[in-house]
């Protein structure tokens, strides 16, 4: 073996190890039954021309058996039939007329806060979808055994409909690493913030650290509402949502996904703990490097480097298709091509930092934002 194919299975080894270390588990909610009394709640939906997309959500909710609660949807200056939609499946349409510098969500989600009958607000993205009926219950309930402070906030489970969607595998591993919280060390590092998608907390906490309007024109509103709450010393729980919420991402086409992860990766990772992002990086160039060992291996014929790096190709397939895996129903045979998929990856990270350092803006959803 030469010292090039030496290195590079050395690296590899390394950051397979340091890819168990940074994710360790992903825990999910286990609360199940009623939460003793039952608070009232307040389901808050910032919706921006979601017609193709927010009526499985509000079917689900629908389905609920969770005894007091009220659905608004906040039209966010939709052009389509967003509203009309909502209103047909029961939820209580709110018109944010106010069009604010920054992020149209924050404003929608404090509009929605302010007009909330309920003890305790839930904040769901229009994409997303209750898995059973007592999925509101658990929730709840497992707020209630937490103590009832703060936020409890999951990542949704994500289903992959299209070919073009597994290529947000890597993503969505980054995402949930980059909270901080689900090392082999647990909660030893401070969360990161919040998961968008799914965020509960009681209405006087909500209020109290000033809710979505403190943060207006925060691009990734998730991490800066966390940061609000974390910043008044109130907790912030991060979960797994498998069996509980899911989401479908992009579903609109290419184009949006490259929009949508842009926006999220020029500057999420800011907010990543040093060492947690030194092993992400780590990881990542570990998967390249694997890749790069067994295609030199080839090149020179040699049998036994062929076989370690065959090794070490498959042992990074299979530890990149289980992190997938814990975080979508991406496509096992996919992974077969890991390299792909980690390419991807690091040219669009590397298009996101240009637009965050050099461009200063981003696009979603036809608003340009400053970052």
């Amino acid at each position: 073996m030469t010292v090039l194919e030496v290195v590079q299975l050395g690296i590899g080894l390394l950051a397979l190890a340091a890819g168990f270390v940074m994710f360790g588990a992903l825990p999910t909610l286990k609360a199940t039954g009623k939460p003793g009394p039952v608070p009232s709640l307040t389901v808050i939906i910032p919706a921006r021309n979601e017609a193709g997309r927010i009526s499985p959500l509000l079917r689900s909710l629908r389905e609920q058996r969770y005894p007091s609660f009220e659905v608004l949807v906040v039209d966010d200056d939709s052009t389509d039939e967003t509203a009309a939609i909502a209103r047909e499946l029961g939820a209580t349409v709110l018109r944010n007329d106010t069009v604010e510098a920054g992020s149209g969500k924050s404003a929608a989600c404090w509009h929605g806060a302010r007009q909330a009958r309920g003890q305790w607000l839930l904040f769901l993205d229009a994409d997303t979808a209750l898995a059973d009926a007592d999925s509101l219950t658990k929730l709840v309930g497992c707020y209630a055994q937490k103590g009832a402070k703060g936020i409890l906030s999951l990542q949704p489970y994500h289903t992959v409909h299209r070919l073009y969607e597994n290529l947000s595998a890597i993503f969505n591993v980054i995402v949930i690493v980059g909270m901080n919280v689900f090392t082999l060390w647990g909660t030893r590092f401070k969360t990161a913030g919040s998961f968008g998608p799914c965020i509960l907390c009681n209405k006087d906490d909500y209020f109290e650290v000033g809710g979505h309007r403190k943060i207006q024109g925060a691009v990734l509103d998730d991490l800066a509402l966390g940061q609000a709450f974390l910043d008044r010393d109130l907790p912030v729980h991060c979960l797994g949502g498998g069996g509980v919420i899911s989401f479908r991402m992009y579903p609109e086409g290419f184009g949006t996904l490259v929009e949508g992860w842009c926006k999220s990766f020029a500057v999420g990772s800011k907010s990543t703990h040093p060492i947690v992002m030194s092993m992400t990086v780590l990881w990542i160039t570990g998967g390249f490097m694997s890749a790069a060992a067994l295609i030199s291996s080839i090149a020179a014929w040699n049998p036994a480097a062929m076989t370690l790096a065959g090794l070490m190709y498959a042992a990074y397939a299979g530890q990149t298709l289980r992190f997938a895996r814990r975080c979508g129903n991406f496509s096992k045979g996919l992974f077969l091509m890991y390299p792909l998929l980690f390419a991807f990856f690091a040219i669009l990270h590397i298009y996101s930092l240009f637009r965050a350092r050099v461009l200063h803006s981003v696009k979603w959803k036809g608003r340009k934002m400053e970052v």
